[in-house]
């Protein structure tokens, strides 16, 4: 399945709207109040399902993944020099990205579980995730991450 990631042009903490590949809303995800980035993810009809956390005053970002209000892992980046890795403690998955942090590829093992790219002629941040639908939470969480750890940066 493809899902397209669309940040919201006015919004005062993170907030994104996820869309199938027929233009429906699939996923919502709201920016909480907290220390640190706290998103959380509703389903198409407005249900709670999961949380991405950021865990502030680590030497490398980490972000905790909650499926509606149960612990599944933790994300977190690696020290690396060009192409950015992120490691994630459940499933077994790696996740690399390019050069340039607009393209990334969640790996189990030698098997491909989603790939990510960044549109970038769009306004707001845009990304497609292509994933098996079994999977769309996790990656979507994965993306969340990723762009909160940029934004933080920046």
């Amino acid at each position: 399945m493809k899902l397209l990631f669309k940040q919201r042009f006015f919004s005062w903490f993170d907030s994104y709207d996820i869309y199938d590949s027929e233009g429906n809303t699939y996923y919502t995800v709201e920016g909480k109040m907290s220390w640190g980035h706290k998103l959380h993810i509703l389903d198409k009809n407005g249900n709670h399902i999961g949380t991405v956390k950021q865990v502030i005053l680590t030497f490398m970002p980490k972000f905790e993944l909650y499926v509606n209000d149960n612990y599944i892992g933790c994300i977190s980046k690696e020290l690396t020099f060009f192409k950015p890795k992120y490691n994630i403690d459940c499933n077994g998955w790696h996740i690399e990205g390019n050069v340039f942090e607009w393209d990334y590829t969640i790996k189990s093992r030698s098997e491909t579980v989603a790939v990510i790219n960044k549109e970038i002629f769009n306004l707001t941040d845009t990304y497609t995730i292509d994933v098996k639908e079994e999977n769309a939470l996790i990656a979507l969480m994965v993306v969340l991450a990723i762009d909160a750890e940029k934004c933080s940066r920046n």
